[in-house]
């Protein structure tokens, strides 16, 4: 498996051709942290990788470093000889040697490019390496635990980057100007700090850089606002359209309210109403005498009052304009049968007189109740 690793530079120097010599630390011992996708373990946030005295100090692990390659950050693929000359800009100059948790190199960097980078800044080192991972977890001497062992360690090149794995002691000092100065000290940073890959990912008009799983979980947060967004969305409608629904069956029955509402008689209609309502009575009386005329519809009274002088018979399948005809014609014959109009009324008078009202009033008082509260007792649609 392929690694990276950070190197600390010191003790630099220009040469009179103007190369670049300094001392490197190099692997240190210890646990560092990788992103699992670094170390084949994706379904993992972070690996603790322990690396062992033992297996950094090997010596076959040091002989490695001889000679190695620098390039200018971690090429896509290992140097070799078929692509040295392209990626190269310099190299480890002799055997490499332990100081105390470090290994410590020489290093000579030879391109123009490469050593002007340096003196802009670009000045932590990263080892890039193979090495066999012995996933078995385990706790180092000091009681740290750690889910995985390098073994075989050996080393491709060094690479000259921005940021170092291992923190500013991974780094080519920083008095370039006094090239034959003594090692800087520089403060220590986050040596455990995990270096993944960010992705930009486009976050309300806003670019947010995150990891993989950064981007999969914000990816799935806008995917859930935008499922919600639809279903209010979708609810709002729905909603809309059943008040336009019940708006417009509100107004339907206000309209047939206010049907009912003018259909209400006023006083003086209502006294023609019973006016001509005792009448009619009164003339279906004078037919037959022993006509029921209760709770009775107009149009019912006198086909009582037909069928009570003529026979069910008659009129059995007569519509309403005949039965209404016969009617009259009966009315005219009561009034010759009765000696003439004069005498007509007197009869109707008198019947009037002898008829029992008191079931003539309570039609006329449920009739009037009804005209007048038919608006509001008008049942649901």
């Amino acid at each position: 498996m392929q690694f990276t690793d950070a190197v600390t530079v010191a003790g630099t120097r220009r040469t009179a051709d103007g190369y670049l010599v300094a001392e490197a630390r190099s692997v240190r011992t210890g646990i560092q942290l990788y992103a699992g996708h670094e170390v084949g373990k994706p379904d993992q946030d972070v690996v603790r990788v322990y690396r062992a005295a033992d297996q950094v100090f090997a010596q076959d692990s040091l002989q490695s470093f001889s000679h190695a390659p620098i390039t200018v950050d971690h090429p896509d693929e290992g140097v070799s000889a078929d692509n040295w000359k392209a990626l190269s800009v310099g190299e480890v100059s002799t055997a490499a040697k332990q100081d105390g948790q470090w290994v410590m190199l020489p290093l000579i960097l030879k391109d123009a490019a490469a050593i002007k980078s340096v003196m802009d800044g670009k000045r932590e080192l990263s080892a890039g390496y193979t090495c066999d991972l012995d996933f078995t977890p385990g706790t180092t001497a000091d009681g740290e635990a750690y889910d995985a062992q390098q073994r075989g360690i050996k080393i491709n090149h060094l690479a000259l980057v921005d940021r170092a794995r291992a923190g500013s002691k991974a780094r080519i000092g920083d008095d370039v100007g006094k090239w034959g100065a003594s090692p800087v000290t520089t403060q220590t940073a986050d040596e455990r700090n995990i270096q993944m890959d960010l992705r930009k990912v486009l976050v309300d008009g806003l670019t947010v850089e995150t990891t993989d799983a950064g981007a999969q979980a914000i990816s799935k947060l806008l995917g859930d606002l935008a499922s919600s967004a639809a279903k209010i969305t979708t609810l709002a409608t729905d909603h809309a359209t059943a008040i336009a629904a019940k708006d417009k069956d509100l107004a339907k029955k206000d309209a047939e309210i206010d049907g009912l509402k003018a259909k209400v008689l006023s006083d003086a209609d209502l006294d023609k109403r019973v006016a001509a309502r005792a009448d009619l009575i009164g003339k279906a009386k004078a037919i037959a005498k022993d006509v029921k005329t209760d709770g009775l519809s107009d149009a019912a009274i006198r086909k009582a009052a037909v069928a009570a002088k003529l026979g069910d018979a008659a009129i059995a399948d007569k519509t309403d304009a005949y039965i209404d005809a016969r009617f009259d014609i009966l009315v005219e014959d009561a009034v010759k049968d009765a000696g003439g109009a004069d005498q007509f009324r007197t009869v109707v008078a008198g019947g009037l007189k002898t008829v029992d009202t008191a079931p003539v009033a309570t039609a006329h008082k449920a009739m009037t109740d009804h005209l007048s509260g038919a608006w509001q007792n008008k049942k649901e649609a």
